[in-house]
């Protein structure tokens, strides 16, 4: 299965979740503040809560969520208390915290529940089992899968965030019962087929951040796929593709190329533009000199480059205005400092003026976009690091895990 071929994959409506006692996977992993532990940033358990209360309101089942939070030894590592405080908060019902997962406590819990009721277990990766990658046929041998499968009758993936793991909770319970996508799951899935199976254009590529090497593999298969009409760079990746195409962006610039292991991919970047690829790179760029913020031209640059610069941002929003399928991951420049905020931002304010389907890919950009200004036609996606892995043409486990129970459970 490639990502042109989404498999059909069942939804809450093809199954019968009313009153059934539902295992519904989420990610409210968020951002926590390594001394205090408070969540920094609750975007996500505000946009999961939406959609719970909804199913809590249509279908009354007896809901228990589940999610993870950090890793192990990291900082965010934590208990899920805190998150169903928010959870109760913006669902406007009772989530009840169950400092437990697949022991006696959580058993019980989970067997008491009754219809329009729900809960949330601690963090799933507690267990060793959800921290390992397998096959889904070997994440169904888990006691964490059997256990779990033992008193459920559906299982629901709203984790679309999550669907490039293969861990017992994403793929492993789907063999073990009947399964489908929740309503999130499926409006990340919608979006990703209208932008694949339009035939609309031109189709624009707005990429930055810092996952160069996972954006020319995202490069390299639109080329394949012929997906895109123009690729507009920002950040680390446009200044990888101006050093291919043998431009000078300074040599403090070069020194990070370097420092983080990029230059070794200067002739991939180069291959690249040499197959004809509909690359657009800076114009200029905003530097920092000595703590002063100049906008240079490309050609004579000095200091450490931060965000595109004035033409470049014009000459970018120029091009996204007359688009009809956008789609953008990363930020144009170093966000977390506001001086250089601006390209992202005026990216985005030629995404709100455009008639454009615009899938925005989540991650640090997500937190730029101004909610106010948002239409149907703008869909945000939870899911940053599973939509990377979509858009450069790998099969999603989540969705191979959901293909193969709906064979196994609704004969299709």
């Amino acid at each position: 299965m490639s990502h042109l071929e989404i498999p059909r994959l069942p939804s809450v409506r093809d199954v019968n979740i009313s009153g059934k006692k539902v295992f519904m996977r989420i990610d409210v992993n968020v951002p926590i503040d390594p001394e205090t532990g408070d969540i920094l940033d609750d975007r996500r358990i505000k946009i999961h809560s939406m959609f719970i209360k909804k199913m809590l309101e249509d279908y009354q089942p007896a809901l228990v969520l589940a999610s993870h939070q950090g890793r192990p030894g990291d900082d965010d590592f934590t208990t899920m208390e805190k998150h169903a405080e928010l959870l109760s908060k913006y669902t406007g019902r009772d989530i009840r915290y169950v400092p437990d997962i697949i022991g006696p406590r959580a058993l019980e819990e989970i067997n008491n529940l009754k219809p329009g009721e729900a809960l949330l277990l601690d963090n799933l990766r507690l267990l060793s089992e959800e921290v390992i990658e397998a096959p889904p046929e070997r994440q169904a041998l888990t006691i964490m899968a059997k256990r779990l499968s033992a008193v459920f009758n559906i299982y629901v993936n709203d984790a679309f965030a999550t669907a490039h793991r293969s861990q017992p909770s994403i793929v492993g319970l789907p063999l073990l019962m009947p399964s489908c996508m929740g309503p999130l799951f499926e409006q990340e899935i919608a979006a990703v087929r209208r932008v694949f199976n339009s035939a609309e254009s031109p189709r624009i590529y707005v990429l930055g951040g810092s996952k160069v090497r996972e954006l020319l593999r995202v490069i390299e298969n639109l080329m394949r796929n012929k997906l895109a009409d123009r690729i507009l760079t920002t950040g680390l990746l446009a200044q990888l593709f101006l050093a291919a195409k043998g431009v000078n962006i300074g040599t403090e610039n070069m020194k990070i190329l370097e420092e983080k292991g990029l230059l070794p991919l200067v002739p991939r970047a180069r291959y690249i533009l040499l197959r004809g690829a509909p690359i657009e790179t800076p114009v200029d760029l905003r530097v920092e000199v000595n703590g002063d913020v100049r906008n240079t031209y490309i050609g004579g640059i000095t200091g450490v480059a931060k965000d595109i610069g004035e033409n470049t941002m014009q000459i970018y929003s120029d091009l996204i205005r007359d688009a009809r399928i956008i789609v953008m991951r990363g930020p144009a420049g170093v966000i977390e400092d506001e001086r250089f905020r601006e390209g992202t931002l005026r990216i985005l304010d030629a995404v709100y003026s455009s008639n454009a389907f615009t899938l925005i890919a989540g991650g640090h950009l997500a937190s730029m976009v101004d909610e106010s200004k948002l239409t149907s036609r703008i869909h945000v996606s939870t899911g940053g690091n599973a939509l990377l892995l979509f858009l450069s043409g790998e099969e999603l486990p989540a969705l191979k895990a959901l293909e193969l129970s709906a064979k196994m459970f609704l004969g299709w």
